[in-house]
């Protein structure tokens, strides 16, 4: 089962560090080699917006007023159940601190 992790923008997230990223690097290497992570990265905080409505698409470039519900980043994992991937997620925010992340489950091929 693959599921998507994503982190939303925080103010009271811990400013990185030495530790942090140590922490972090030791994570994404232990998911690494069990083969349950298959992508992981930051993302943009602006970004565009597309909107469609009665056939008309709208194109917006952020960022946007709401900017703590931005996702910052994602990993996109592969594990056995959904307990399996909310545990990862669990791990992460303890890496990270406060915050908070959405996990959720990937369809298709």
């Amino acid at each position: 089962m693959r599921y998507l992790m994503t982190t939303k923008a925080s103010e009271t997230a811990k400013a990185p560090d030495d530790k942090l990223f140590a922490e972090m690097g030791a994570f994404i290497e232990e998911l690494s080699a069990a083969g349950a992570l298959l992508a992981t990265g930051g993302l943009e905080p602006g970004g565009v917006r597309l909107v469609s409505e009665g056939g008309d698409i709208t194109v917006t470039d952020g960022p946007f007023a709401e900017s703590k519900e931005a996702v910052v980043g994602f990993a996109l994992i592969e594990v056995r159940s959904k307990e399996e991937a909310v545990e990862l997620g669990r791990r992460f925010r303890k890496i990270v601190g406060d915050g908070e992340s959405v996990i959720q489950q990937v369809f298709g091929p």
